[in-house]
């Protein structure tokens, strides 16, 4: 059985896209995914399967949130190891725990690629933010007191490119590779 880590994008955010966590692993549980455990309230699964095609196990996932939320958004599913990878390929300024700065990583949901998403995007403010590119995802950390005068902010939230892309911070991407080790 593979491990696999989804990732909802846009979930449970200010009353919208409501989807109820515990209803969600119940009913994917009974299609036979195991080990199905949910990290906070924002859409972050970890499940194992015997699907090894990730499409079939988004069309799925995708149906499941259609038919009991009356919601179509986009999903991102990583495997465990490919999620292993990626924190191994962490720029030395990224996910250090400083209270100051907020780490994250853009997860591109295909059929988006990098070079979509960062022409989009256009140049981040450099001394703002960093960001660094690996495959199709990008870290990216910025002051948390100055988040709104970044380059990227607003547009990861509300441009072009917002529903080719699910965010999370380097604590939660931590916790879900700790959790799909169980």
């Amino acid at each position: 059985m593979a491990k696999y880590i989804v990732l909802l994008r846009g979930i449970n955010v200010s009353g919208k896209n409501k989807v109820s966590m515990p209803i969600l692993k119940s009913e994917l549980e009974l299609i036979n995914y195991k080990k199905v455990t949910t990290y906070l309230n924002s859409g972050n699964i970890v499940l194992e399967s015997d699907i090894e095609d990730q499409e079939t196990i988004n069309q799925q996932i995708k149906y499941i949130i259609e038919k009991n939320f009356s919601i179509n958004i986009p999903v991102l599913i990583i495997t465990r190891k490919n999620l292993e990878e990626l924190l191994s390929n962490q720029p030395i300024w990224w996910g250090k725990d400083d209270k100051e700065i907020y780490d994250n990583i853009i997860f591109i949901i295909p059929p988006a690629t990098f070079e979509e998403v960062t022409y989009k995007l256009k140049t981040p403010k450099n001394e703002l933010e960093k960001v660094q590119g690996y495959k199709n995802y990008i870290f990216w950390s910025y002051k948390r007191s100055e988040y709104q005068k970044t380059n990227w902010w607003s547009k990861t939230a509300q441009g072009s490119v917002k529903d080719t892309i699910t965010i999370r911070n380097a604590n939660t991407v931590k916790k879900l590779l700790e959790i799909s080790k169980l």
